[in-house]
């Protein structure tokens, strides 16, 4: 496995690119939807460098709910339009935050996490499936690179997730 490094941007787009096609090898052949969203949250935790925690929260029709993830014990329900996650989801537009003590509700889940980055998960039909959610202990951590990067990863987990259910 390899490291995202904070070098030039065509190095940390190739390497998400590779993640992309380790993501894709990972669970092209596995019809577990939750089996997946494990293995892509162990994926992602333990190649990205500086993060805390990395998982899924999942929408159950009326609000977010803790799913795969890996990291400390987190929060398990999230309402829509709340912390970075519910804003996420109800907005459904990625939010990269710089300094999680500066966003408006932010929930701490772990006190240690201090920039975060999360992606709405949104199905072919349009419907909200959850969010991604990416926490460093490191302020500044994401920018939109790494945006585009997720993006692209959340974008494929979806395809090849959705296909299956």
């Amino acid at each position: 496995m390899f490291s995202i490094s904070q070098g030039t941007h065509a190095s940390k787009a190739a390497q998400y690119d590779d993640l992309l096609q380790q993501t894709r090898a990972l669970i092209a052949d596995e019809t577990d939807f939750i089996a997946n969203c494990a293995n892509f949250s162990s994926l992602v935790y333990h190649t990205l460098p500086e993060l805390n925690w990395a998982g899924f929260y999942l929408f159950d029709g009326t609000e977010l709910v803790v799913g795969p993830f890996q990291g400390k014990p987190a929060c398990v329900r999230i309402a829509l339009g709340r912390g970075v996650c519910g804003t996420a989801a109800q907005e459904r537009r990625t939010q990269v935050v710089p300094d999680v003590h500066a966003f408006p509700g932010h929930i701490a889940c772990d006190s240690a996490s201090r920039s975060e980055i999360v992606v709405p998960l949104i199905a072919s039909d349009g419907a909200l499936i959850g969010v991604w959610d990416v926490d460093s202990p490191v302020p500044n951590r994401f920018d939109d690179e790494d945006a585009l990067g997720m993006e692209a990863l959340c974008t494929a987990f979806v395809a090849l997730t959705r296909s299956k259910l």
